[in-house]
């Protein structure tokens, strides 16, 4: 997927759903903990030095597995490259959890799924398609599939 800086720097500024300053490593070898301002805006994960204003980099929550390695540590590795991981340290056990719970769900994927699991729930109590109203039901992307959120 291709994006420009000035669209990306527009969405890093953006209100975000969660924001701290974690240690963070890259997937090189070699690669040392930094502290960084960790920020996830809609389904990037931005990440800032933190004396600047722009991201350093981004991680698009797409196609990843995001999983709790330590009790106060994630990661991150994206599907194709399983053996790259982004690793993420927190300040507490809770809040490693509530990352990993956001990350999760901030992918398109998820939220698709999440509608489709809504839709047929909706469907099976009023024999309605909720979608129906807005015109779109028989869109592709909003076709039911047996896979659940």
């Amino acid at each position: 997927m291709r994006f420009n800086e000035k669209e990306l720097l527009c969405i890093s500024k953006q209100p975000s759903e969660k924001a701290a300053e974690l240690g963070m490593r890259g997937p090189k070898k070699g690669d040392v903990v930094k502290r960084r301002l960790v920020k996830l805006v809609i389904n990037f994960l931005f990440y800032f030095r933190t004396d600047e204003e722009e991201p350093a980099g981004a991680l698009l929550l797409e196609q990843c597995k995001v999983e709790q390695e330590e009790p106060m540590a994630f990661s991150v590795a994206f599907l194709d490259e399983s053996e790259k991981k982004y690793l993420f340290e927190c300040e507490s056990s809770e809040q490693c959890q509530e990352w990993v719970e956001s990350l999760t769900k901030a992918s398109y994927e998820f939220m698709r799924r999440s509608l489709m699991f809504y839709r047929s729930e909706i469907h099976k109590l009023t024999g309605k398609d909720p979608l129906e109203q807005y015109g779109i039901s028989e869109e592709a992307r909003f076709q039911v599939s047996s896979q659940r959120p």
